[in-house]
């Protein structure tokens, strides 16, 4: 256990792996990466759909920090805790991570979080008087979607700039010099932060796969608006790969 804590903080989130790494054990990583992202988008979009009256905007965006710290602890050491289309694509950006496994991770991360939300409406419909339409599944929006109302321009640079900052907190906490044993909680708290500002303006999403889940459920108009929150996302994520190579990475881990 030491020595996966170890490989961890040490920079799993680079994933670079040698000729000894198996078929089976790339697999296991991308099943591992299905797995989380399914978590994050059932406890995470759970706790709007199913919880929302009862815990607020407060209580959603901690959801979604805990579900990705419990996460970071869990399958951190197994594929690096991705879980999330930007940080993989903004991981190979900064080349720590190959294009094939890239694929990989993002296929299963998108099927991860379908699934989320497919298993999230099977139980979200046992409600009497639940109706996706108008309930939804925690999708995200603007305009006329986002919770408070936010143009479609306010909406993509938020998504941008919180994108950004969450990438930059993971580069730095991950960093070989960074303190060991704290990356998981400086992730998971960043991206409660995140949620408590960006509920309001688009439900928050940061995270291509999460907002891919329920759209497909949701439909419409959730469906027409994802792109919104495909593109933001990898456009901060990409923004943070070459700010930090660029001017803080003074260590290369290639």
């Amino acid at each position: 256990m030491l020595e996966q804590a170890s490989r961890f903080e040490a920079g799993v989130w680079d994933i670079k792996y040698g000729p000894g790494w198996s078929g089976g054990r790339v697999m296991k990583k991308y099943l591992a990466e299905l797995i989380g992202t399914f978590a994050l988008v059932l406890f995470g979009c759970g706790s709007a759909a199913i919880a929302g009256a009862h815990i607020g905007f407060h209580g959603i965006a901690i959801a979604f920090g805990l579900a990705v710290t419990v996460m970071v602890y869990s399958i951190g050491a197994i594929s690096g805790c991705h879980i999330n289309p930007a940080i993989t694509v903004s991981m190979l950006v900064a080349r720590k991570i190959n294009g094939k496994d890239a694929v990989g991770y993002i296929i299963a991360q998108c099927i991860g979080a379908i699934i989320a939300a497919a298993v999230l409406f099977i139980i979200a419909s046992g409600k009497a008087g639940y109706d996706i339409g108008v309930n939804g599944l925690g999708q995200n929006g603007y305009g006329v979607h986002s919770p408070d109302g936010y143009s479609l321009l306010a909406c993509f640079v938020a998504d941008v700039v919180l994108t950004f900052l969450f990438l930059f907190v993971i580069f730095g906490s991950t960093h070989i010099n960074a303190p060991k044993g704290f990356a998981g909680l400086a992730i998971g708290l960043s991206l409660a932060v995140i949620h408590l500002v960006g509920i309001p303006i688009t439900g928050t999403s940061v995270n291509p796969a999460r907002s891919l889940g329920p759209a497909v459920f949701v439909g419409g108009d959730a469906l027409s608006q994802l792109w919104l929150f495909i593109l933001a996302p990898l456009i901060g994520g990409i923004l943070a790969a070459i700010v930090w190579q660029g001017l803080f990475d003074k260590n290369k881990q290639v």
